[in-house]
């Protein structure tokens, strides 16, 4: 693996933990012995748009940019993950729908990564999986909608402000018209923004 495997997969079990609320030990053995370790290298594409998402990954580390081309050729980025976050589109795995977005690893990345044959498999290994699964999709639901709110009611500085509190490496490993994009603003007002706060 590169690493430590007893750290990784301690890491990979609380992952599990953490996300879908399963804290038993055989269970948690069970769920983590279906997840593979893989590495991208930057710019290596994880999943791209239109495409079938067949894969659920947890980031162990490095930073992954979501996006979408529109019809126009414009792009969109969505979201930047990290570090115990995920790189999926989560309604094309669970639906089987082409993907929305392309993901793209922008530095070197560490993932664990379930396939969708095995995801649905989770129910033989965990008799309580529904559950376990419902509660993950409330969780996945409430961060979308924490979002889409902080767009509808903050500024653009407020919004700038929250997102550099939320991860300040971040604005050293990607570029801004990433960061500028998802945030919902020019990348010139994403650069005054942060000349004005480092003042």
């Amino acid at each position: 693996m590169g690493k430590d495997c007893r750290l990784t997969m301690a890491e990979l079990e609380k992952y599990i933990t953490d996300y879908f609320g399963v804290t038993e030990s055989n269970a948690l053995e069970g769920i983590s012995t279906l997840f593979k370790y893989q590495t991208c290298e930057k710019g290596e594409f994880i999943l791209e748009q239109g495409n079938s998402c067949n894969n659920l990954s947890f980031v162990f580390s490095g930073y992954q940019r979501f996006y979408a081309i529109t019809e126009e050729g414009k792009e969109i980025t969505q979201w930047i993950s990290h570090e115990s976050e995920f790189a999926v589109d989560l309604t094309a795995f669970i639906t089987g729908s082409p993907s929305r977005w392309n993901i793209q690893a922008l530095t070197k990345t560490e993932l664990f990564t379930i396939n969708k044959k095995d995801y649905d498999r989770l129910s033989e290994v965990v008799p309580d999986w529904a559950q376990f699964e419902k509660l993950f999709m409330v969780r996945c639901f409430n961060v979308l909608e924490n979002r889409v709110f902080s767009h509808l009611s903050m500024t653009a500085e407020e919004r700038y402000q929250f997102f550099f509190n939320y991860n300040k490496e971040i604005f050293n490993q990607v570029p801004l018209q990433y960061l500028a994009s998802m945030l919902g603003m020019t990348p010139e007002t994403l650069s005054r923004i942060r000349k004005k706060q480092l003042e």
